[in-house]
Parts: structure tokens; sequence; C-alpha cells
């Protein structure tokens, strides 16, 4: 099995897109039962959590921003790593995530790379 890194994405920066206590309590059983059903197949790979709001976008040239921020209102949230045969297996547990039935959400579906598999 390969190892993959499930990057969530969401709007983490307007305060209009945050759900509200109740949404957010059937969200996070919802994805209590996603995990849940990774581990117990033996999917959940060690690692993963919830990233602060807070951050910094360092670029080239010593440019160096506040918030980890990108041009359509989408910043990291958290991530897992996950084991699958391949990325399109990975492609489908990711499918399976709570987090996708939000708004302005996405997942980025990564493969670790292997020192000298690069």
């Amino acid at each position: 099995m390969k190892e993959f890194a499930l990057l969530f994405r969401m709007d983490i920066t307007s305060e209009d897109a945050q759900p509200s206590p109740e949404v957010m309590q059937i969200y996070m059983a919802q994805w209590s039962t996603w995990v849940s059903k990774l581990s117990n197949q033996e999917l959940l790979a060690p690692g993963g959590n919830h990233l602060s709001r807070e951050g910094k976008v360092l670029r080239p040239n010593n440019e160096v921003t506040d918030g980890p921020y990108v041009a359509q209102r989408q910043s990291v949230a958290g991530y897992l790593l996950v084991f699958a045969q391949d990325l399109e297996a990975a492609c489908v547990l990711a499918g399976e995530c709570p987090i996708l039935q939000g708004e302005n959400t996405s997942i980025e579906v990564r493969e670790i790379a292997i020192p000298g598999n690069l």
C-alpha cells in the first residue's frame, strides 16, 4: 500500500462561511464516522490534524504575506494520511469525506514521496 495525504481546503477566513454550532455538531459526527471507517479498514495512516487559521505564506524575493490564503478563499484547514493501492483508490476514499458536502470546499490528494522514488 502507498501513503497519501488528503489536504482539506475550505474558506476559513470569512465568518459567514463558518457553520452554525448545530451544523458543526452534525459535521463532526459525520467526520467521526468517516474517520472511524478508515481506521477500522486499516486505511488511516499515523499523522494528520487540523490546522490553525493563522499562518504566513512565503514567496520568492523575501515576500511574506499574512494568512494561509489563496485567491479563491480556500486554505488548507487540515489533513489526513491514508493508505491506498494507488491515486484512484485514494480519491475514492477522499470522495466519501463529508467535508465535500460543504460549500467552497475541496480535497487535494497527493502521494507521499519516498526519497529515491521522487
